[in-house]
């Protein structure tokens, strides 16, 4: 009889054993992202998030909502101020939702190679980074989308004038974009949520997106595109941000590994999407009717680009244009 009562409890004490082993973890960050959890993008998120919660002895797990699940950007930045979420991956556009000035780095023209933009971006990272943490925000690290190019549907786009009559998507908290479009004239601009450009595609609402060839594969749109512009039009970036509240309410020693393995998925994420965009491009350019642009078709666009850049210090804060010598 005590045999079997020993047993029993022995038999008890494996099952509890096992549980404690399995316990789901203490802490579980949610964070958004328009990224497909198979893109490149997505690969280093889901290693981070594998790393994550191996150093931290699984106390800590994060968990993503992939392809806008969280909703548009505005919203992304909305819910993480209001505790829905703990975080996000987000593009310069939705950067500008908590810190406006952010968007700079995007002006077309203002970069002629990733050097230049990454010395810029180094300029006013600091300022960027107190100011979002003012607003409740850190800045785990940046990260790039890549090189924006004119994509069509149907027709060529050389000039700022082949524009003329045409529907571009823009994303509807861009700046840069309409001002662009009111240079030229004629254009009619059709703000939406990144999400929604697909289904725009499709209906032929929009026949025109500025966007980086790995993007346009990674959500879909070069399917709907058939005519593209070589020409590097701006640089496009993106940064992972998390709550500075969600942090707080951590074991400081896990806050300091999330931000640290953070930080180093940034840096993988640089090396690694510039390259992938630089691959897209190659196999799009290979796949559309592609036009490289002569002397003077440039300078009909840098003539554009510097009209719209002027435009844009009094819709951009402060000196920041002129603090990243962008006009």
């Amino acid at each position: 009889m005590i045999r079997r009562l020993l047993a029993v409890a022995f038999a008890a004490a494996c099952v509890v054993g096992l549980t404690t082993g399995t316990a789901e973890a203490k802490t579980t960050l949610k964070l958004a992202t328009m990224a497909p959890k198979q893109s490149p993008w997505g690969k280093v998120f889901t290693k981070w998030s594998d790393v994550v919660k191996s150093k931290t002895n699984g106390e800590v797990e994060i968990e993503w909502l992939w392809n806008g699940v969280g909703g548009p950007e505005d919203a992304v930045v909305g819910k993480i101020k209001s505790g829905q979420l703990d975080g996000a991956a987000i593009t310069a556009v939705g950067l500008s939702s908590i810190d406006k000035g952010v968007l700079a780095l995007q002006v077309p023209g203002a970069f002629k190679s990733w050097a230049e933009l990454d010395k810029a971006r180094n300029k006013v990272a600091g300022k960027f980074k107190r100011s979002m943490k003012k607003e409740g925000f850190y800045v785990a690290g940046w990260g790039d989308v890549g090189k924006a190019r004119v994509m069509s549907a149907g027709f060529a786009v050389k000039t700022p004038a082949d524009l003329k009559g045409k529907s571009p998507a823009t994303i509807k908290d861009d700046v840069i974009a309409p001002a662009i479009y009111e240079i030229i004239g004629g254009v009619t601009p059709k703000p939406g949520a990144i999400t929604e450009f697909l289904p725009m595609l499709q209906n032929k609402s929009v026949n025109v997106m500025n966007t980086p060839a790995l993007a346009a594969e990674q959500l879909q749109w070069a399917s709907r595109l058939d005519h593209m512009n070589t020409q590097e039009v701006a640089f496009a970036i993106g940064a992972l941000v998390l709550s500075e509240s969600s942090l707080d309410k951590m074991p400081a020693d896990q806050a300091k590994l999330v931000k640290r393995y953070g930080k180093s998925a940034s840096k993988r994420l640089t090396k690694s999407i510039r390259s992938a965009d630089d691959a897209s491009f190659n196999r799009l350019k290979k796949k559309m009717t592609s036009h490289t642009p002569t002397d003077a078709e440039r300078a009909e666009w840098q003539r554009v680009f510097k009209a719209a850049c002027g435009k844009l210090k009094t819709s951009l804060p402060g000196s920041v244009l002129s603090d990243i010598g962008a006009c």
